[in-house]
C-alpha cells in the first residue's frame, strides 16, 4: 500500500521556507488561512516539526521565553529542506493519487515554488487527466456498444464529469500563469505570509 503524503510536514516546510518560526505561529497560520487539509492540530504540528528536525530538513535556531510563558523553539529551513520541499511539492502537484484533498494541499502551497517549476508541474497534470479521460471515455462507450445500461456506468460517468471539470480548472490556471496574470514574485510571497504571521 501506498504511503499516505506527509501534508503537514509539507506545510511546515513551506511556512519555514519563507521565514524561520516557531511552532505556535506555524499553528496560527495554518488556522488562520484555513489549510483545512491539516488535521489532528496542535498534536500533528509538533509531531512533523520533530520528525523533520530528526531528519535534519529544519533546525532550531534560538529559543526564548516570554514571562511564565514555555519556551519557544524557533526553527529554520536547511537546504536539504528546500530541495526536499521542492521534490515533494512537484510530485504532487503532478500526481497527487486519488485522495483530491492531496491536491488541495498542493494547489495551496506552490507559491513557494518558481512559476517555471509550478507551470511544468501543472502542464504534467492535465496531460495525465487527458490521458485518463481518453481511457474513461473509450471504457464508457465500450460498455454501451455492449448493451450495458447507462445506470450500471454513472460512476464512470461521475469520474469523468469530475475529472472534466478539474482540467477545465487547470487548463484555466496554466493560462493565468503563462500570461502573468497570475504571479507571485517572492517578495510579494514575503509580505504575504509576513502579514498573516505577524512581524518579521
Amino acid at each position: 500500500m501506498a504511503r499516505r503524503p506527509d501534508l503537514v510536514g509539507l506545510t511546515v516546510l513551506a511556512m519555514l521556507s519563507v521565514r524561520a518560526s516557531h511552532p505556535y505561529e506555524l499553528h496560527r497560520f495554518i488556522v488562520d488561512t484555513h489549510k483545512d487539509y491539516v488535521t489532528g492540530l496542535p498534536r500533528s504540528l509538533y509531531h512533523a516539526v520533530e520528525r523533520l528536525a530528526a531528519e535534519e530538513l529544519i533546525v532550531p535556531v534560538e529559543t526564548s521565553r516570554e514571562g511564565r510563558r514555555p519556551e519557544r523553539t524557533v526553527y529554520e529551513i536547511t537546504d536539504e529542506g528546500l530541495r526536499e520541499l521542492a521534490t515533494r511539492l512537484r510530485t504532487l502537484l503532478e500526481n497527487p493519487g486519488a485522495e483530491r484533498r492531496t491536491f488541495t494541499a498542493a494547489v495551496s502551497l506552490m507559491g513557494v515554488l518558481p512559476v517555471p517549476d509550478a507551470l511544468r508541474a501543472l502542464r504534467t497534470r492535465a496531460a495525465s487527466i487527458e490521458g485518463s479521460l481518453a481511457s474513461m471515455n473509450a471504457h464508457l462507450k465500450a460498455l454501451k456498444d455492449g448493451g450495458l445500461p447507462d445506470v450500471l456506468m454513472i460512476e464512470v460517468d461521475y469520474e469523468r464529469a469530475l475529472s472534466e471539470t478539474e482540467l477545465a480548472w487547470l487548463r484555466d490556471l496554466i493560462a493565468r500563469l503563462e500570461s502573468g496574470e497570475l504571479d507571485w514574485p517572492s517578495t510579494v510571497r514575503r509580505e504575504l505570509l509576513e502579514g498573516v504571521l505577524g512581524e518579521p
